[in-house]
């Protein structure tokens, strides 16, 4: 007999994988829209707005509970207008009810599920719920907005209040000046949060938080601070050799449960995986770490075999649940561990630690390494190479069979700016080891935003799918894009990257500017308005994207010696600059905006027949303070190029504020110039 599924609510017609999830709930659901508002000023009724993605372990788990729960559904469709809401496609959304919920509580997360009045103000909120509490919230509070509606309005406008606080940013007047001491006082506070022992910071659970490591590793250049260097290479080698990595199939999960980087909340995020191949490159050209490499290359590997569409942008997420159970895909039990490798399992277990290192429970085993290769290959009598050799055959017969398994879901769209961010990892990529299948990805990534996810007036949607770009684009959207094109002209000097980057630099000063705060909007003048327009300030799990845009914008000033961008770059700087020593986690993209600022920034042009091999040469040394330029030719638009061009001879001119050295026909004298 076959199942017979349950009618669609109003969700059916949506593109988004989470908001389809939930297209047969019992539910009424609405997508944010006009007529789910209309219908509870209508009907004077709350609103549930109830907000998660599509990977969110947590969610699913309410969903089962409570939203495919008839005598629950009927209580939710009684009692009030039920919005669903996918955060990755309405980040502007989530902002705001995600602030509210923080105040209302002291802490957030998903699923985020908010009560509304009719008008969008919040007046009650939190997470996951089980069941039972569920329906009695649900009870409690449509009988007290029944009865206290003056008492429900009054809560509704200091909570407003608090929203439009939050994240406040005021214009700080007079000169911008940074000092080199302002960068260690950001170190020298955090460095009180640092695990030495397991690297990360010394609490569970575990991000990675790239963006942190990327700035450590600029300190570590610009102050030659050994210890920070120490602790950055215990980071990213307790990561990568941990369960938080796949070590079948290459790919990191999105955080670990424990302070040990064991075991992974099993979901995979695009976001997450762009920025650390980025991380691990950058640390590979500084430390020459196989390790690094070995991570990268996988890593791009699992992108291009699981989360690159046939266009070439790059999916979203893979779900950290299969058949029910979170990380069931990934786990393995010891007796099909004792199969699969044959005659090497001995030595398998012994790599992986399949002991009461690596196991988790019900039986099953995570993968997961410690530094002791040396001590292992010994124990079999192996040379390094013979051994790494056995492990890589052995991980493919894994990975083969790992993919018999029913696969954990797939979140298919592609958003602007996670693409950006992966277009970015694979300039990345392609800098450090010159592998061109990398920027072979960036490209045709970047062809795709700009034919189809790019408009006529010069914009960008937010969201891609199934051929149709989607939902007009976030200040995120345009800063990490303007990011990417400049790392892709610094990988092929292809100038349209950078026509593109400034033409979409001058659309955010047009839609996105706040001249009273001299900051961004996350939202477009031409959105329709929330009931507050947020500016994301604070580095997070994604740099934010004010941090990131100043960052755009101080390279793009260089790059046509535009004023505007300079100041503006340098304003949004001076603005948060007092905030960044409290808590430099949250601000450690404007710390690498903070070291350009403040230590020795190179402008580096190479003109000449052999310009890309220069350009890669360069690329073999870690140099984070430094923008390049380049033409084989001499026929370029860019200031910096002007006159730089002698027939015959590849020159790198090393220049600081528009003064430069004599050129050379090194690079090895180039790099010297460039450390003094």
């Amino acid at each position: 007999m076959e199942t017979q599924i349950p009618p669609a609510n109003h969700l059916i017609h949506e593109t988004s994988p989470y908001l389809l999830q939930h297209a047969h709930n019992p539910v009424d659901w609405y997508p944010w829209c006009d007529a789910a508002w209309e219908k509870a000023k209508k009907e004077n009724k709350l609103v549930l707005v109830s907000i998660g993605y599509s990977s969110c372990h947590w969610c699913h788990v309410m969903e089962h509970e409570s939203f495919e729960n008839d005598t629950t559904a009927q209580i939710m469709n009684e009692l009030f207008v039920c919005i669903k809401v996918d955060r990755e496609e309405r980040p502007d959304i989530d902002q705001v009810y995600m602030t509210a919920v923080q105040l209302m509580t002291g802490s957030g997360g998903w699923p985020l599920n908010c009560f509304c009045l009719p008008d969008g103000r919040p007046i009650h909120g939190g997470t996951y719920f089980p069941n039972v509490t569920w329906n009695d919230l649900l009870l409690k509070l449509a009988t007290f907005y029944k009865q206290n509606q003056h008492q429900a309005e009054l809560y509704a406008a200091e909570l407003l209040l608090g929203i439009h606080q939050s994240e406040l940013v005021t214009l700080k007047t007079g000169s911008a000046e940074f000092m080199k001491d302002d960068a260690k006082k950001i170190v020298d506070n955090w460095r009180k949060y640092f695990d030495n022992s397991e690297g990360g910071p010394n609490r569970a659970p575990k991000f990675p938080l790239p963006n942190n490591y990327d700035f450590l590793l600029h300190y570590y250049y610009s102050s030659n601070d050994e210890t920070i260097l120490d602790h950055v290479k215990l980071t990213l080698d307790k990561m990568a050799h941990g369960g938080i990595y796949d070590h079948a199939g290459g790919g990191f999960s999105r955080y670990s449960t424990d302070s040990l980087w064991k075991v992974p909340h099993f979901e995979k995020m695009l976001y997450d995986n762009a920025q650390l191949v980025s991380l691990y490159s950058h640390a590979f050209q500084l430390t020459k770490s196989d390790l690094y490499k070995q991570v990268v290359t996988e890593t791009l590997e699992f992108i291009s075999r699981e989360m690159t569409s046939a266009e070439g942008t790059f999916y979203s997420a893979l779900d950290a649940d299969s058949e029910g159970e979170e990380g069931k895909y990934y786990v393995w039990k010891k007796e099909e561990l004792e199969k699969l490798p044959g005659e090497n399992a001995k030595l398998f277990f012994d790599y992986f630690h399949v002991n009461q290192t690596g196991y988790w429970e019900h039986g099953n085993y995570i993968l997961l390494r410690k530094n002791d290769e040396q001590e292992i290959a010994a124990k079999y009598h192996l040379s390094i190479q013979q051994m790494n050799s056995i492990i890589s055959k052995t991980k493919k017969i894994l990975l083969k069979e790992r993919e018999k398994r029913v696969r954990p879901g797939l979140d298919d769209k592609q958003l602007t700016s996670w693409n950006a961010l992966m277009i970015k990892a694979c300039c990345d990529g392609y800098d450090a080891f010159g592998e061109q299948k990398f920027l072979s990805a960036a490209e045709r990534c970047a062809g795709v935003i700009l034919s189809k996810i790019k408009r006529s007036d010069g914009g960008l949607y937010h969201s891609y799918k199934n051929g149709k770009a989607t939902i007009n684009g976030y200040l995120e959207d345009y800063s990490f894009t303007i990011e990417a094109f400049i790392a892709l002209y610094q990988s092929n000097f292809d100038e349209r990257w950078l026509e593109e980057a400034r033409q979409l630099a001058d659309y955010t000063l047009k839609h996105f500017y706040d001249p009273d705060s001299r900051m961004f909007f996350f939202t477009s003048d031409l959105d329709p308005a929330l009931i507050a327009r947020k500016k994301e300030i604070m580095d997070n799990v994604i740099p934010s994207s004010n941090s990131s845009l100043a960052k755009g914008l101080f390279m793009l000033g260089i790059y046509f010696d535009k004023k505007e961008y300079t100041e503006t770059s340098s304003s949004m700087l001076h603005n948060i600059k007092d905030d960044m020593a409290r808590y430099g986690s949250s601000y450690s993209n404007w710390g690498i905006l903070l070291l350009n600022q403040t230590f020795p920034f190179n402008e580096i042009v190479i003109t000449g027949k052999n310009t890309e091999q220069k350009r890669m040469e360069l690329n073999q040394q870690y140099l984070p303070n430094k923008i390049l330029a380049g033409s084989i030719n001499g026929n370029s638009k860019l200031g910096l190029l002007e006159q730089r061009f002698i027939e015959g001879k590849t020159l790198i001119y090393v220049c600081r504020n528009k003064t430069c050295q004599l050129p050379s026909e090194n690079t090895n004298d180039a790099i010297r110039l460039m450390k003094q």
